[in-house]
């Protein structure tokens, strides 16, 4: 078996050389249910990317998955024009995201469709049957319906799961509003084998029941905390007393943070948001105040380097 490293869309890299993450962001995203708010502009996501690197990053994981405007062919350009690590997801969103006839000529191939993105490139136009590219996908992202998990989402877990137990890869759950964390994990860990170290459930902190973030963790799976850069989110009010019981019940070690850049207006680089800037230049501080650096350290540099590594 070989070491393990976090794939990145440049290449392989040991996990000691990841840096300070955004551990769930979107340099690029398109969805129907998005119109006019897309994320398409490749000078806009270098000029966010650098902001953020300029204040110590060194990586983002990007979670854009399969046929939403990830642009492919264009992460490698600007990670190496942003000077950061990029790890881009395979995997397949809710289902409201995409035309139905792409669905349907997907719908066979999932698990095959992942492994390729994972091991010899992305589609470079999000086309099945497309060009890939050099770059390849280090994580697979995966999604609940809200307080639930509808057939699509069980199918899609089913087939990422696959993928896992074919490559190792991480799996990525977004929770529609923070639900069906308990959900997620009986399906993918204790029916479909996945270990639960290697889930990440993105969203915890949106769900309005304080009980939902410690239920997760004691699951073992990491819990991505993504809402700085929604401005007025109302997670970003609780989240330092989230993160201070999780640290309290012995449960750092699992603990991600990310900006969840959705649309334009959201960046601090020609937008009207925080941004990724807000991720370390107020939200870092303000942990290493309250909880200690040991505490900022591990969710910002130590639990990514775990979570997304993989012997590949």
């Amino acid at each position: 078996m070989s070491q393990p490293a976090i794939r990145t869309v440049l290449g392989d890299v040991p996990p000691a050389e990841l840096g300070v993450c955004d551990a769930h962001n979107h340099l690029f995203l398109a969805s129907p249910r998005l119109a006019g708010r897309e994320l398409d502009d490749p000078e806009a996501a270098v000029a966010e990317a650098r902001a953020f690197a300029r204040l110590g990053g060194g990586a983002v994981v990007q979670w854009t998955p399969f046929g939403m405007g990830r642009r492919a062919g264009r992460l490698a350009e600007v990670s190496r024009a942003a000077g950061v690590h990029v790890v881009a997801a395979t995997g397949l969103h809710q289902a409201g995201h995409y035309a139905p006839a792409l669905l349907e000529r997907v719908g066979g191939r999932l698990a095959d469709l992942f492994v390729a993105e994972l091991t010899r490139g992305l589609h470079t136009d999000d086309d099945p049957d497309g060009p890939t590219g050099p770059a390849r996908a280090g994580l697979i992202k995966v999604a609940g319906a809200p307080h639930g998990l509808d057939a699509h989402a069980r199918r899609v877990m089913t087939a990422a799961a696959e993928a896992h137990h074919r490559t190792g890869a991480p799996v990525a759950v977004h929770l529609e509003g923070g639900t069906a964390a308990l959900d997620a994990v009986d399906l993918l860990c204790g029916t479909l084998g996945v270990p639960q170290d290697r889930v990440v459930l993105g969203h915890v902190g949106r769900s309005p029941d304080p009980r939902v973030p410690r239920q997760a963790a004691d699951t073992g799976a990491y819990l991505a905390f993504d809402g700085p850069a929604r401005a007025h989110h109302a997670t970003d009010a609780r989240l330092l007393g989230t993160l201070a019981a999780l640290v309290g019940a012995g449960h750092t070690g699992q603990v991600l943070l990310g900006t969840d850049t959705t649309r334009p207006v959201a960046r601090a680089s020609g937008g009207e948001g925080p941004g990724m800037p807000h991720l370390l230049g107020v939200l870092r501080p303000s942990l290493e105040r309250e909880l200690g650096p040991e505490v900022a350290e591990a969710a910002f540099v130590a639990n990514p380097a775990r979570a997304f590594a993989v012997p590949w």
